[in-house]
């Protein structure tokens, strides 16, 4: 069960380290870029750092696969890149480039979109499919969070951008930046500063279904979700189906003992529960792409 602790962050929230979707503009690019294939993990790899790291002009994307570099450079999760061809889920990519001066990181997704445009070939098309969702809501006994006060050292406009995921066998750990982040291991979903979007986004990396934000709230919370080790352990085993993992069909024959009620109970305790619902969801499609990029 090891190997579902080293990929579970790979399905990392990738808009999260942007302030809003960008207007259009003319064509950006990163002044260099390096892309090469992520090495593999090993039986004897202990830890995975995956992510979006910006520091000063020094941009990092690590360990990311064309699907979730995809979703960063066009504003959309990761699960929203509904179709294409098979490797953009299970090809890995470090990319190392350097902002151009004067750039802002505000920039970064359209420089990324130019990046695959020209490295490996990327065509798609946007369109809108509804979908069964599980939508997270506040409960009818009402919400029994507390809203944290605004943090002015959580200011996403300041400082350098550090959003990752990070596994090992103690656990997960992934990281919105400023503060914002989730632990999840020993059964149990600790969040500090999570907004309820981004809780529906976390939880649906271990749901089967979409998981939908329809809260209507605004603010940040810290929170923890009790778990079974029954529940804990089908949610690690669904997360790591999702970011293309090759299970033995012993592990997911353990999806069969998991009932999922001590999340449902968690959950209802700190006032919110995930009604089943449809929603329209915007989704992209790839039409094309190359296997290998071109060279550096």
């Amino acid at each position: 069960m090891r190997t579902i602790h080293w990929l579970i962050g790979a399905t990392l929230v990738s808009s999260a380290a942007f302030a809003q979707d960008p207007a259009p503009a003319p064509r950006l690019e990163f002044e260099v870029a390096s892309v090469k294939p992520a090495e593999s993990l090993t039986a004897s790899t202990q830890h995975v750092d995956i992510g979006l790291h910006i520091d000063g002009a020094q941009v990092r994307f690590n360990y990311l696969s064309l699907k979730e570099l995809i979703g960063m450079a066009y504003w959309v999760k990761a699960h929203q890149v509904v179709e294409g061809p098979e490797f953009i889920s299970s090809e890995r990519f470090d990319i190392a480039a350097k902002l151009p001066a004067g750039a802002t990181r505000d920039q970064v997704p359209e420089m990324l979109k130019t990046l695959l445009a020209d490295r490996f070939g990327i065509v798609l098309h946007r369109t809108s499919k509804e979908f069964p969702v599980l939508g997270l809501v506040v409960a009818k006994g009402g919400l029994k969070l507390k809203e944290l006060p605004p943090d002015p050292d959580a200011d996403a406009t300041k400082g350098n951008v550090d959003v990752n995921a990070s596994g090992g066998a103690g656990g997960v750990s992934v990281s919105y930046g400023k503060g914002s982040y989730y632990i999840f291991g020993d059964n149990k979903f600790e969040a500090k500063r999570l907004t309820m979007a981004q809780l529906a986004n976390s939880l649906a990396r271990y749901e089967p279904d979409w998981v939908v934000d329809m809260t209507g709230l605004t603010g940040v919370y810290d929170f923890k979700l009790e778990l079974t080790p029954e529940d804990y352990r089908a949610m690690l085993i669904r997360s790591a189906v999702g970011a293309g993992v090759q299970l033995p069909s012993e592990a997911l024959r353990l999806l069969d003992v998991s009932s999922g009620d001590s999340l449902a109970r968690s959950l209802e305790a700190v006032g919110l529960r995930l009604e089943r619902r449809k929603a329209p969801i915007d989704v992209l499609v790839v039409d094309s792409a190359f296997k290998t990029p071109t060279a550096n």
